[in-house]
């Protein structure tokens, strides 16, 4: 177990993944360069996203910022709507957006092990250290992902993506990099950081 990140006193972190996108439902990976807009089902998450937040937060109290990827300002914009905020007010950091992957972008897991199947199973046993061809690896997300946490100055909620999220949750509990690749990336859903300490916020 690695030492836990804690996030300055008195700040709170709301952070959600985009809704679900058509390449999600397709299985393709979605990095830097992919761009697809969401689904109905996505679009519905970002609804229940905005639930979440008005039932645990002050919505009107917190710094917005999204990923500038279109996925996460499409579900951002719309967390905004329905909280009867105006949809374009927030701002965009490049830091908290995915992990880029290189040549994979845009390919099915399939595809992308045909390419080189050796260096797909040892990215799939070893995401922290292994780096997809062109892209980066876990560690490299964990660099910029902690100079941001530390730069909060306010309760902020943010959307980012899956893989970005699992490894800032992985940071808070001090996990390792296998435990981080094996953590979850739902949708919908939203997590609260304080301190060392995150919590999951869901609707049903």
């Amino acid at each position: 177990m690695t030492p836990k990140l804690r996030l300055a006193d008195g700040i709170t972190l709301y952070i959600a993944r985009h809704g679900e996108t058509e390449a999600n439902v397709e299985k393709r990976f979605q990095g830097h360069s992919l761009n697809t807009p969401l689904t109905r089902k996505g679009r519905a998450q970002a609804k229940e996203i905005a639930r979440i937040l008005k039932a645990h937060a002050d919505p009107a109290k917190l710094d917005y910022v999204s990923s500038p990827m279109q996925r996460t300002c499409e579900t951002i914009a719309l967390v905004r709507e329905h909280l009867g905020l105006d949809a374009e007010r927030f701002s965009s950091d490049a830091r908290i957006m995915e992990i880029d992957l290189g040549l994979w972008d845009g390919l099915t897991h399939a595809q992308a092990r045909g390419l080189d199947p050796k260096l797909y199973d040892r990215r799939e046993n070893n995401k922290w250290t292994v780096r997809a061809p062109g892209g980066e690896n876990y560690a490299d997300v964990g660099k910029r992902a902690r100079l941001w946490l530390m730069g909060l100055t306010r309760d902020t909620f943010a959307v980012s993506h899956g893989a970005f999220i699992r490894i800032v949750r992985g940071l808070f509990e001090g996990l390792d990099g296998k435990q981080i690749s094996d953590l979850d990336e739902p949708q919908g859903v939203v997590f609260r950081i304080r301190g060392t300490t995150v919590k999951r916020y869901d609707t049903s």
